[in-house]
């Protein structure tokens, strides 16, 4: 079953036997491919891609389960999500090497995607992204809250209306400057029950995610750049209700060192704090840090 809410630009593509949305613009290489988050969509994407479009092909794109593609069952692995993209890009005629932009789950994705093709992929920019030591870096408390979290019981059967109507204030307020037809099916989609679940099912088993990140080998030498997100932002704070705010401010200063070590990893590796934005809000308050990002690693490419 698919959200009733309608795309306003992009195709779906058959890829292996699946509908998969997305949405080309730009030209010349290497292309530009966004990996959305979980609980993101491509068209979360948009400005960044507009302004990438001007640099190189520039893609974003929902995968299976998620947004406009066609509903699979969820959390999927890694291996499957990266296959997915390489067949998709294949479907669309966008030949490699890429430059990956991957946020949060999808920057998993992104470096798992490097791991296992090295020479498809041209350079890398993360933004916030999942990583496998992330609990080393952080305060005990917080660790302590995580391990204790229960996605099932968080989300319930049924989403009261004042959540949709809160999480809609939240967004709207977020993409307030966009167009109307591009704003308003975008965030109906996100204050959608359907989406909203798919947002904690895609990433139950992390974990797994993980494990298959650690046997992959290392990253190919390609330009890095990490982007660390340096606020807490109203969606961290709408979830993190009864957690001190030094906390929350431990986490960023955790997450800063995990990203500057792992951008140590690689020859061309550099962490960069993005300041004015959260998390969730990176994408659309960053707007100018991550396309900077990406004219580094293009010229350096």
């Amino acid at each position: 079953m698919r959200t009733e809410v309608r795309p306003p630009l992009g195709r779906n593509y058959d890829v292996d036997g699946l509908r998969l949305w997305a949405h080309k613009s730009g030209g010349g290489t290497p292309a530009v491919v966004f990996l959305p988050g979980a609980g993101a969509v491509g068209m979360d994407y948009l400005r960044l891609q507009e302004g990438a479009a001007g640099l190189a092909t520039s893609v974003i794109y929902d995968r299976a389960g998620t947004g406009w593609s066609e509903r699979v069952d969820l959390p999927r692995t890694s291996t499957q999500a990266t296959d997915e993209l390489r067949a998709m890009l294949g479907v669309m005629d966008v030949p490699g090497p890429y430059v990956l932009v991957g946020h949060s789950l999808g920057g998993l994705y992104a470096r798992h995607y490097a791991q296992r093709f090295p020479s498809e992929v041209s350079g890398l920019v993360m933004l916030d992204p999942a990583h496998e030591d992330y609990q080393a870096y952080m305060p005990k408390e917080l660790v302590e809250r995580w391990e204790a979290w229960d996605a099932d019981d968080a989300f319930p059967d049924e989403l009261p209306d004042e959540v949709v109507q809160f999480y809609r204030g939240l967004f709207g307020a977020e993409l307030r400057d966009w167009p109307e037809e591009t704003r308003e099916p975008l965030v109906d989609g996100h204050v959608s029950e359907s989406w909203l679940r798919v947002g904690f099912d895609e990433a139950k088993n992390v974990e797994e995610l993980y494990d298959e990140v650690r046997g992959a080998g290392p990253l190919p030498d390609v330009p890095l750049i990490v982007l660390s997100s340096s606020e807490v932002d109203p969606f961290k704070q709408a979830v993190s209700q009864g957690i001190p705010e030094e906390a929350l401010r431990q986490e960023i200063e955790g997450k800063n060192r995990l990203y500057t070590a792992f951008a140590q990893t690689v020859p061309r590796g550099e962490m960069r704090p993005v300041e004015g934005a959260g998390h969730v809000t990176i994408t659309y308050r960053g707007t100018g840090a991550v396309l900077q990002a990406i004219r580094d690693v293009l010229g350096n490419s």
